[in-house]
């Protein structure tokens, strides 16, 4: 796992972390309510957030369609119009899975930023049930669009893999 603590990567400013942190954060508070611990955010060009997220997949109440990245994408899209949205970042506590990655190639958010990378993740899930994991990075996903999206991470893996300690054994 990669650990960017002290290191900024091109592209990304300071105001990008602290969004980034947020997710982690809310990922965190996902758990505490007994949800997966995942969690995100769109914000515009100027870091105000638009819409927040964090995971409600997990069984029995859940819906398996309703990760973090997707339901905040989704109501950003309810909010904003097409050449607003083209403009915003989603922060994402982990890389968005390949129907989030649809989601945010449907919705025309312009640009993602992840902190736990989807192999990463895989170690700390293995094989459970409740996160059968592809091995398909959003990068690929959107390389298949027809209009680019940036796409930023991993970053703060450390700190974005401390809520999942613990929650899939």
């Amino acid at each position: 796992m990669t650990d960017l603590t002290n290191v900024t990567p091109p592209g990304i400013s300071a105001v990008d972390v602290e969004l980034l942190r947020q997710t982690i954060q809310l990922s965190s508070e996902a758990k505490e309510r007994g949800r997966h611990p995942f969690a995100a955010l769109v914000a515009d060009q100027n870091g105000k957030v638009i819409s927040q997220a964090g995971n409600n997949s997990m069984p029995p109440e859940g819906d398996p369609t309703q990760h973090a990245e997707l339901v905040a994408v989704a109501h950003a899209a309810k909010l904003l119009s097409a050449q607003e949205l083209s403009r915003c970042t989603l922060f994402t506590s982990a890389e968005p899975c390949c129907m989030c990655a649809g989601a945010i190639y449907w919705t025309g958010i312009g640009r993602v930023v992840y902190a736990l990378s989807e192999h990463a993740l895989l170690t700390l899930t293995g094989n459970h049930p409740e996160n059968p994991t592809f091995s398909l990075p959003c990068r690929e996903v959107f390389s298949r669009g027809q209009r680019g999206i940036v796409v930023l991470g991993p970053m703060l893996e450390v700190e974005a893999a401390k809520p999942h300690a613990g929650f899939w054994s």
